[in-house]
């Protein structure tokens, strides 16, 4: 948890505050997937024992829609013709609000919580006997778990624009909010808007920078506010002062996005997300907070000096890594007893690699003295997720040193102390010429929201680890992401297989490395091994090697085996799938249908090709008929097919490319083990003597294919 965000533990009453701008879309209809999901979070929250109170705008926006289409109805054409009036703001208060809590509460009755609405006014407050009712009110529902629902009475309020006032108490429903929070004494005020927080500029602006924490007497001063809010009074100016407001009195506020479908259990969870107020925010130490774009900017410029260097020199700075890994072999296993040799291995194999940066890949002669060379290029900057395995760090290090490219990394807490050790003891061999922020280490998950939106710096993001990693990251960036989502990986022996051969290949798939990406979750047989017994050693060896064996339709009977819930799991463990199939095309079938990750069992394929892409990682066949075999490898539409050997074959390092960062089962770009050449572009360089377009007249083009030069 984020030290700044430890109060957080403490809070059990909560005052949710969401605005027009969340709850509707951009024509001004309902957006009804974001009012499920802040429905589902409050729910959550009340069934934890929160006390939770929810303020919500979105009445005017309800009733405008309404109106407008009865206006359509009851006009003629001529009086479509003239200039047509805004409609009135409390004509649409009135209509709308009914509407409004109407969905509010068909969404919670499907949740099976209650909810209540109380409409307030500014001349309510200045009633002593009302606010003592208020409290009484609230405290009576929420001792029955019923969510009081707030808005402003727009329809009856006397204020006119402009709201605020020196008269009034409040003027828009975030200081309503505010005002609430600090009447009930609430302990926590979360005010969801359509930004992720304050910034120091413009949200829109790539430069800008989410402010984590503000502090009235730094900021006050540093922040502009644009304009107010594209539907409602508020905006980000009218939600920091009342955030203020209520801070300064001691409750604390929290600002940050409503599109995301669980901000706020991450509010009330303490993670690091949206700009908090805090009254002693002045009192805390500085904490050092990472510039996420000051880090990929300094990665590019590093990159672009080392793409500047010779071959030789950066073939020395890979030598001089794996140098200092042996030489701090007894500092990094403090961290994390490992065998370091290995690591400095692979790093030598890199830099003993031809020269990858610049490699002509095609000449052509374009027209008489025009020739056009296409090269290999590095992409840039690189940023990559990766779980656990510190051993990653190295491989992918290395791997950005050699293509060129600049690189942010942000590892597992469970190797925390052992990435930070490798990152020093790499980026202290990185000659001053180049710069040792060539390769950043981000140290916190927090981080990683800012680096995301960085797509103007930062050029490809690698996920390496689960399911929900990789999707939660491919959710939140426009950046290009290369990786894998999941590795359901498929055995086939075939009914002419090398019994003694298939034995070895499914016990090495499987136990090997259980919990790698490359390991076999399925087993595929032909059913003639069943009727022959075949099929009965392979499941002896499975079992006596320890293995939990979950079985198919087709065979779970017939070897007294658990049926299996889905096709569409990959263990991670020492458990797989047994199936049986009629022959060669029903495996391919199989592997085509069930090679992806899902929730729901043995539904038609063809849903599954809607709902979600293939895994496609690493299939193989065992089989001693060639022409099955070369069957299987041509139609498996798998980012590595095999035969007659381990899926856990498909790794960069015994693929020979010195070690990797990851595997694709992208059809785009890189696909399978990603190496060297996978971090590599390509750039178009063209020499030629003075020659102009002009129209192409006098230009005699000759497209002729040139021999490729050193």
């Amino acid at each position: 948890m984020d030290p700044t965000r430890a109060f957080v533990k403490d809070v059990k009453r909560v005052v949710v505050k969401v605005g027009t701008a969340v709850v509707t879309r951009a024509d001004g209809r309902l957006a009804l997937g974001r009012l499920g999901a802040l429905c589902e979070q409050l729910k959550d929250l009340n069934t934890r024992g929160f006390e939770v109170i929810l303020v919500t705008s979105g009445a005017v926006g309800v009733g405008r829609q309404r109106l407008r289409y009865r206006k359509l109805l009851n006009s003629s054409f001529a009086d479509l013709q003239k200039p047509q009036a805004e409609l009135d703001g409390k004509e649409c208060a009135a209509v709308g609000q009914s509407g409004l809590m109407s969905l509010y509460d068909a969404l919670f009755t499907q949740l099976d919580v209650t909810s209540s609405q109380l409409l307030v006014t500014d001349r309510d407050f200045g009633d002593i006997n009302f606010r003592m009712q208020l409290c009484e009110t609230v405290k009576s529902l929420l001792k029955f778990h019923v969510i009081p629902i707030f808005n402003e009475n727009d329809a009856i309020s006397t204020r006119k624009a402009p709201y605020e006032d020196s008269s009034g108490i409040f003027w828009d429903n975030d200081s309503l909010a505010a005002l609430l929070a600090l009447e009930l004494k609430a302990d926590l005020l979360i005010l969801l808007s359509d930004v992720d927080g304050l910034y120091d500029g413009p949200p829109s602006e790539p430069q800008s920078k989410l402010i984590h924490t503000y502090i009235k007497e730094k900021h006050q001063g540093e922040v502009t506010f644009g304009d107010k809010s594209r539907v409602g009074r508020g905006g980000m100016t009218a939600k920091v002062k009342a955030a203020v407001y209520a801070a300064s009195a001691g409750v604390p506020v929290i600002i940050t996005s409503g599109y995301a479908t669980d901000n706020i259990i991450k509010v009330v969870q303490g993670e690091h997300i949206g700009t908090l107020f805090h009254k002693d925010a002045h009192l805390w130490a500085p904490v050092k907070e990472v510039d996420s774009r000051d880090m990929a900017v300094a990665a590019r410029e590093c990159s672009r000096r080392l793409q500047a260097l010779p071959s030789e020199d950066r073939k020395k700075i890979l030598l001089q890594v794996a140098d200092a890994l042996e030489a701090n072999e007894s500092l990094i296993q403090e961290e994390n007893d490992a065998d370091i040799s290995s690591l400095a291995k692979s790093v030598r194999v890199l830099a003993d690699m031809e020269e990858p940066i610049g490699r002509v890949l095609a000449r052509t002669e374009v027209a008489d003295g025009l020739i056009l060379e296409k090269t290999s290029s590095p992409l840039g900057v690189l940023l990559i997720v990766f779980e656990s395995r510190p051993d990653a760090l190295v491989q992918i290090a290395s791997l950005a040193i050699r293509s060129g490219n600049g690189l942010l990394l942000k590892g597992g807490k469970e190797a925390k102390r052992s990435n930070a050790v490798l990152h020093k003891v790499i980026t202290e061999a990185i000659p001053e010429s180049v710069g040792s922020r060539l390769i950043g280490l981000v140290t916190s998950r927090e981080e990683i929201p800012d680096l995301l939106k960085l797509d103007d710096v930062i050029d490809l993001v690698i996920p390496r680890g689960s399911n929900k990693l990789v999707s939660q990251i491919k959710e939140s960036t426009k950046i290009p992401v290369l990786g894998h989502s999941d590795g359901i990986c498929h055995v086939y022996v075939d009914k002419s297989a090398n019994l003694d051969m298939a034995k070895r290949v499914v016990l090495d798939a499987k136990v090997d490395y259980p919990a790698a990406c490359n390991a076999m979750e399925t087993l595929l047989v032909h059913k003639d091994l069943l009727a022959s017994g075949s099929l009965n050693e392979l499941v002896g060896e499975l079992r006596t090697a320890g293995i939990t064996l979950y079985g198919g339709p087709k065979v779970s009977t017939s070897l007294k085996l658990m049926e299996t819930r889905t096709f569409h799991h990959e263990y991670n463990s020492m458990a797989c799938t047994i199936e049986i199939v009629d022959d060669v095309y029903a495996a391919i079938d199989h592997i085509h249908c069930h090679g992806r990750h899902a929730n729901i069992s043995y539904a038609p394929c063809l849903f599954f090709l809607r709902r979600k892409k293939r895994s496609a990682h690493t299939d193989c066949i065992v089989t001693e008929d060639c022409e099955v075999a070369e069957i299987f490898l041509h139609q498996v539409d798998s980012a590595a097919v095999f035969h007659n050997v381990s899926t856990r074959f498909c790794d960069g390092a015994r693929f020979g490319l010195g070690a990797e960062v990851g595997i694709s089962t992208s059809r785009i770009h890189a696909r399978g083990p990603v190496g060297v050449e996978g971090l590599l572009t390509t750039r178009w360089i063209m020499r030629g003597n003075g020659q102009v377009v002009d129209g192409d007249k006098g230009v005699v083009y000759t497209h002729k294919t040139l021999p490729l030069q050193a």
